[in-house]
């Protein structure tokens, strides 16, 4: 057998062209934010809020009853924090609680949770310790369970889903110390041999990976004679021969986390353990992200309401200048912000899970928007509240518990949330991903126009049908229900709401126009134009959770839960955020990008080294990248898993 090839070189334009064949290309179900982006609000598609059936729903809140008890009674999060391990007794007591196989049909030994619930058991767990409920998340979110429910065949489902529902922990293993968010550099191969494949390469950052049982493993399969070749998925024993796990990484937060390196060397496996077809590794990756990416915002919820919690209790109890601080504008200010944002968040993560329980949409962009938001917003959430404690903020809970004073951990869940905004997707690639999809029908009919590499007569076509595409839709976005007056009306109770779902209609055809524009201006540049897109992005966010808050205010309002409060927090978030959004359109053509450009190459050119006298640098030595030259491991293996 051949060694295997070292780290690809490709070119930008390779890249990207590995991207866009992995994507999802079609679109068979409709799409509430698709239509967003294209200046249609479908308020019929979100409205009246879905709901799950009732037998899910009493056996979701089952579920949640033991699973809270548990939370509270089984679980020491500063235990997990002090020695940056979650005890083995406490895996092993979700395992027997069945939270392994909240996903997993009941026909396989899970517990056949709707997505909703899964959501609200994600968030009730990460709410007692960050780190296990990303446990839970990359077991049954991107690890095993949902690329076998969605691609695995039914031998592979009768094998592995038992184990997985109950004893096995499963991790997602892609990222490489080389190859982030460019798989097309993927250098783990997968070379055939007889029956089996045989795995060599180096994995990074692969969260369980220190304790799975079962993996799924990223690896690129050389073309040869039989073989299509390409990135291909791979169901793979963690303990099998070859296999090391030569470190567990630490992080600024999330420390009971169990992450590490994992190193393949000649590791032997079956070809029945390929899920799907050689080449469609990426394709099945993206497609488990489409709903995987709901678990993150979920558990952000959970972070924004026990924000919410301590930020109440601690702005009632302490008084500065004669009154509580909650009454001081600059505090409340803030309060207002976490009570509004968290009530949002919340709709939009539930009504996303409700539309993929359904199936009835297609939600990879929703679900995008709700990993996107999510993550920004509770990062900013838990920075508030660490100011609004002000020192004690900045104090860890194990010195405030140590002088006497209730153990709040809020420096710590602003550590464990900061990981959200990288996690499953940086922001910034997320606004390119999303982008990508929120430009697909201008791209599906003009693309062919700004190709450099099509032919004339492709163009023209293209032209034509642009012409065509563009007739019917530009007199579209001139006017609609948002300037009618009365539009929305059901909306409209002791608090209105009406009048933010006809600025969410009008600012969706201002946000198209702009699209269109810009794709006018900078044709094949506009790729290049990452701040842009960005802030469109942003801004169809803004109008997504918009949306969500107020259906979901008229839903608790409909069920009488809560629903004159619900209406309350539903109109302070959307003034909020229509501030955000008027901003964010400001910034679109008035900002530092073409600036900001010269500016970078000019400090990686050296012009402004000087600016770094004067200073210290206390980083070790070594290299940027480490070594993943693919050979045997020479250290010991740290996996370990919990039985």
């Amino acid at each position: 057998m051949s060694a295997p090839p070292t780290q690809p070189t490709v070119t930008e334009r390779e890249a990207r062209q590995v991207a866009e064949a992995a994507r999802e290309q079609d679109w068979r179900k409709p799409s509430f934010a698709k239509e967003l982006f294209l200046g249609r609000f479908r308020l019929d598609l979100i409205h009246p809020h879905p709901m799950p059936p009732d037998e899910a729903a009493q056996r979701g809140e089952e579920f949640l009853a033991k699973l809270r008890d548990f939370c509270e009674t089984k679980i020491d999060s500063a235990r997990i924090e002090r020695d940056a391990l979650i005890p083995d007794e406490t895996v092993n007591g979700l395992k027997e609680l069945g939270a392994l196989g909240m996903k997993i049909d009941t026909k396989y030994g899970g517990l056949g949770l709707t997505q909703v619930y899964y959501n609200k058991a994600l968030a009730l767990v990460g709410s007692a310790n960050p780190a296990l409920g990303a446990l839970l998340s990359a077991h049954q979110s991107i690890g095993v369970p949902q690329p076998l429910k969605i691609f695995g065949t039914q031998e592979q489902k009768d094998t592995f889903l038992p184990r997985l529902a109950r004893t096995d922990i499963s991790a997602f293993l892609l990222t490489e110390p080389d190859v982030g968010s460019d798989p097309a550099r993927l250098a783990t191969t997968a070379v055939p041999d007889g029956d089996d494949y045989v795995l060599d390469g180096v994995k990074l950052w692969t969260t369980n990976g220190v304790v799975a049982d079962l993996l799924v493993v990223m690896a690129r399969v050389p073309k040869s004679e039989g073989h299509k070749g390409g990135i291909t998925a791979f169901v793979v024993e963690a303990g099998s021969e070859g296999i090391t796990v030569e470190h567990r990484n630490a992080f600024m937060g999330l420390r009971g986390l169990e992450n590490g390196v994992t190193r393949f060397h000649q590791v032997r496996v079956p070809a029945a353990n390929r899920i799907g077809a050689e080449g469609a590794g990426l394709k099945i990756a993206l497609t488990t992200l489409n709903t995987g990416r709901l678990s993150l915002p979920a558990m952000c919820v959970g972070a924004g309401k026990w924000c919410l919690k301590i930020a109440r209790e601690w702005s009632a109890a302490r008084e500065q200048w004669g009154k509580p601080v909650a009454f001081h504008e600059a505090v409340g200010s803030k309060i207002s912000f976490i009570a509004a944002t968290t009530f949002a968040l919340e709709a939009v993560v539930d009504l996303a899970s409700q539309m993929a329980d359904e199936d009835r949409n297609d939600i990879r962009i929703e679900a995008a928007l709700a990993k996107l938001y999510g993550s920004e917003m509770a990062c900013l959430m838990a920075d508030e509240l660490v100011q609004i404690r002000g020192g004690r903020g900045f104090e860890t809970a194990a010195s405030l518990a140590a002088r006497g004073e209730r153990a709040v951990p809020a420096e710590q869940m602003l550590r464990d949330l900061r990981i959200n905004r990288i996690f499953e997707g940086s922001t910034e690639i997320m606004h390119l991903l999303i982008a990508r999809e929120a430009v697909d029908a201008h791209l599906s009919v003009a693309g062919d126009l700004i190709d450099p590499d099509k032919s004339l007569s492709d163009k023209a076509k293209a032209g034509a049908n642009a012409g065509v595409f563009y007739a019917k839709w530009l007199p579209k976005l001139i006017a609609g229900p948002g300037q009618l007056p009365r539009s929305y009306s059901e909306f409209n109770h002791e608090v209105d709401l009406s009048g933010h779902l006809r600025y969410v209609e009008r600012t969706a055809r201002k946000l198209a126009r702009s699209t269109f524009y810009a794709m006018s201006r900078w044709q094949g540049r506009m790729e290049t134009k990452q701040g842009f897109l960005g802030r469109i992005v942003d801004i169809g966010a803004e109008l997504f959770a918009m949306s969500a808050a107020c259906v979901r205010a008229e839903l608790l309002r409909t069920t009488d839960d809560h629903g004159r409060e619900a209406y309350q927090l539903a109109d302070v978030f959307c003034r909020q955020s229509r501030i955000r959004v008027e901003e964010l359109f400001g910034r679109l053509w008035s900002n530092t990008d073409d600036l900001d450009h010269k500016v970078v190459k000019g400090v990686l050119s050296g012009t402004y080294e000087w600016l770094e006298e004067g200073i210290v640098d206390p980083s070790g030595d070594g290299p940027w990248i480490a070594d993943a030259t693919p050979g045997p491991s020479e250290r010991d293996n740290a996996h370990r898993p919990i039985r």
